[in-house]
């Protein structure tokens, strides 16, 4: 991995023992169901022991959400480093436009089939599907508290943070569905970047002239 390479030995051997971790609790988790395995039987697979599992991931559920949770605040961290004049849309957009290009998992664009496994484990465990909303809640909150900092408005604030990472998430499970329905990465890839810039030129431009019924 090459953000690895920069670490030291110790650092290194941290991080490997980490991912056998994560990866042996994921495949456990897709072939017996998240409930049927302990945490024991993650460290024995693993070959280290249950304490140890516990050091890198304080909770079960952190085996499946640990690595990827810090992406629900992804919209939070593109407002808050964008560039002067621009507005919290673009900032958004422009992130999720630079995901689609890097092919990035995060946003459902998984060619490896490890991400295909994590997603079908949440999705089969009601306690995940849970921790998945709350986790997906929270990173909103984090976009209406900076929103609210910066503009005063609270209600606004909320409406705004809550619109685009709708619009997010309805991106990114589309990107799954249709990988899960057989089409490749690159196939998605393809026109994912344009139904992003009309989604979110949708929020930009806003609903007023969005399903007006014929007269």
């Amino acid at each position: 991995m090459a953000f690895a390479e920069g670490m030291g030995l110790r650092e290194r051997k941290k991080l490997q023992t980490a991912l056998r971790i994560y990866r042996t609790a994921v495949a456990l988790f897709d072939e017996k169901g998240f409930d049927a395995v302990s945490v024991q039987e993650i460290a024995d697979a693993s070959e280290v022991s249950k304490m140890t599992v516990f050091n890198y991931f304080g909770t079960k559920e952190d085996l499946v959400f640990k690595p990827m949770e810090e992406h629900f605040h992804d919209p939070a961290r593109a407002v808050r480093e964008r560039k002067p004049g621009e507005s919290a849309v673009a900032a958004v957009r422009r992130q999720f436009l630079e995901l689609i290009e890097g092919r990035d998992p995060s946003i459902g664009l998984h060619a490896e089939p490890f991400a295909r496994r994590i997603r079908s484990v949440i999705m089969a465990t009601p306690v995940l599907r849970d921790r998945a909303y709350v986790s997906a809640e929270k990173g909103a909150l984090a976009l209406a508290e900076l929103l609210t900092e910066e503009t005063g408005d609270r209600t606004l604030a909320l409406i705004a943070a809550s619109t685009l990472t709708s619009v997010r998430q309805a991106l990114v499970e589309e990107h799954h569905l249709r990988i899960d329905a057989g089409e490749s990465v690159d196939e998605v890839a393809a026109d994912a970047a344009e139904r992003a810039e009309r989604a979110f030129a949708l929020v930009e431009q806003g609903l007023a002239g969005y399903a007006v019924r014929p007269a």
